[in-house]
């Protein structure tokens, strides 16, 4: 551990002085890649020399307690250094969480996809109240949202939202969120305070750049039409509306929301590569089926990760047996925190027992 350490300090060091230089300084895409890459080490070099400075003031203690010619001195050098001690054994285990190989896909920004499961019009509704938490939670970081394609439920909500979340680690965030939320509590629409279960579900994929997924354009069929529902005149009245299959595997994305179809068909390719990059990275990955709805089950309220239980106040995530009475707070994006911490810390042991090797 402490040879990779090492390493990792020199090339902190080394990056650090390319800084400075006057043609580094001068080319920002060439600054900006190696800033990020000493950003990474950063945590971890601060850590490493705090644990060499503590490692030093431990053997010169030691060299005064081979000394027993004061009994005072003795008794005070050897409180000292038991307390050295424990903050060394401390930063020993906090390096070896940041030594923990990190996802590369972490930085990157983030599609965000919701759809109501079963439940129909409430179901509609739940989608709606998760796009918002999750809107008020990227709010929080100072993150950007925006909605890349949406189709309206029949009472309001969301048939299916798809935004793009940009800013900083959002994919490091929210990466724990796919999978089925479920919700309990009473309808709107229910006349006699019955409480009802019902489902959304909850994709977030990296986003994929153009030079990540290639996509040939003879792979791509374009269909325009009308677009449909709420919308300004222009909108409904032209053929702006984009529908983008994928031929080689099936995958079809539609996108109406922009009144401008060259708009929509961009929009649309941004959804399509990011899937596209989601199935090849599950294939990849052998604890992940290559079969992308794998990721979030079918939208049955069996298959859940979360329950949000209204009348109860309270979020029970199955994962990780946490449960957590303020889901009013969670709701509003302020206590998500707490829950997406949590998950975060959980993977971190996970990924420790695993053994999973070194990495910065």
């Amino acid at each position: 551990m402490f040879e990779k350490l090492e390493e990792v300090a020199a090339r902190f060091d080394e990056l650090t002085a390319m800084m400075g230089e006057p043609e580094i300084a001068s080319d920002m895409k060439r600054f900006t890649e190696i800033a990020k890459e000493r950003s990474r080490m950063e945590a971890t070099v601060g850590v490493y020399r705090q644990y060499c400075e503590v490692d030093g003031e431990i053997a010169d203690l030691e060299e005064l307690l081979a000394d027993d010619s004061d009994a005072d001195m003795q008794e005070m050098v050897a409180e000292e250094r038991t307390g050295l001690l424990r903050r060394r054994e401390s930063l020993t285990e906090e390096l070896k969480v940041l030594l923990i190989p990190r996802d590369p896909l972490d930085e990157k920004n983030t599609i965000l996809e919701i759809r109501a499961g079963t439940g129909g019009d409430e179901a509609s509704l739940f989608s709606s109240d998760l796009m918002r938490m999750y809107s008020r939670f990227a709010e929080g970081y100072g993150w950007k949202v925006e909605v890349l394609s949406s189709s309206a439920g029949s009472v309001g909500g969301f048939k299916e939202v798809i935004a793009l979340i940009t800013g900083e680690q959002v994919y490091s965030h929210l990466k724990h969120e796919s999978g089925v939320h479920r919700v309990q509590r009473v309808p709107a629409t229910e006349s006699q305070g019955r409480i009802h279960t019902s489902a959304c579900t909850v994709a977030v994929l990296p986003e994929a750049e153009e030079l990540e997924m290639e996509i040939a354009e003879t792979d791509l069929r374009f269909d325009v039409y009308r677009s449909s529902g709420p919308g300004g005149q222009s909108v409904n009245t032209t053929d702006s509306a984009v529908r983008i299959t994928h031929i080689p595997t099936g995958l079809v994305v539609t996108c109406q929301d922009e009144k401008s179809q060259h708009k929509n068909k961009a929009k649309g390719l941004k959804i399509l590569r990011s899937r596209l990059f989601d199935m090849e990275k599950a294939r990849l990955d052998k604890e992940r089926s290559d079969e992308r709805k794998s990721m979030v089950g079918s939208g049955d309220r069996s298959e859940r990760i979360r329950t949000y239980n209204f009348p109860q106040n309270r979020l029970t995530d199955h994962r990780i047996e946490l449960t957590l009475h303020k889901l009013d707070q969670i709701m509003e994006g302020e206590a998500l925190r707490e829950v997406i911490e949590a998950l975060a810390a959980r993977a971190q042991a996970d990924a420790m027992s695993s053994g999973g090797g070194e990495g910065v």
